[in-house]
């Protein structure tokens, strides 16, 4: 049986959807998860997406900013914690070098985790340390032309700044 998201998807939409503007694909099911990461050739970037102020502030406008680049991965995908949390689980097996930690990203490259910046890493960083961090990544491993949205639609974009602890949990069980 699926795990029950504990924050409302519908409340938590802008925090996924920016990432969405930018090309990256929400991934809510850990078959997509392994589809994604289970490529035999290729980059995937991977965002393990969060409510915390630093996921606002520093994570989500970091890799916005980072897939304008002039290379970029092949894809990139985002799980929600707190939401997605069966996808989320299955993405963080792919990182199981690493503790558990949203947000965070990773990049891999041919099946295999090349970069990790879990939350302890983004909370030291502004967004555009964070998106020189992923850009410098994605110079030495990615191929495929960026950047991932047009310039004059990345600059119409605004991230979305808040700070998700407000957001109430759902009250289930699981």
């Amino acid at each position: 049986m699926p795990l029950a998201p504990i924050y409302d998807p519908e409340a938590v939409a802008p925090m996924w959807q920016e990432l969405a503007a930018v090309g990256v694909e929400p991934l809510t099911t850990p078959d997509q998860v392994d589809e994604a990461l289970r490529a035999p050739a290729g980059t995937v970037l991977v965002i393990v997406n969060s409510i915390c102020g630093c996921a606002a502030g520093h994570a989500r406008p970091g890799a916005m900013l980072a897939l304008q680049n002039k290379v970029i991965p092949d894809r990139s995908v985002t799980v929600f914690a707190g939401v997605d949390r069966d996808a989320v689980n299955r993405a963080r097996e792919y990182m199981a070098s690493y503790p558990p930690s949203s947000p965070s990203m990773g990049l891999f490259k041919d099946g295999r985790q090349v970069l990790m910046l879990q939350r302890i890493d983004l909370q030291q960083m502004n967004d555009d340390q964070v998106g020189a961090a992923l850009a410098a990544a994605f110079d030495e491993h990615c191929t495929k032309a960026g950047p991932s949205v047009d310039p004059e639609t990345f600059r119409r974009l605004q991230p979305y700044r808040g700070c998700g602890s407000q957001i109430p949990t759902l009250n289930v069980r699981s």
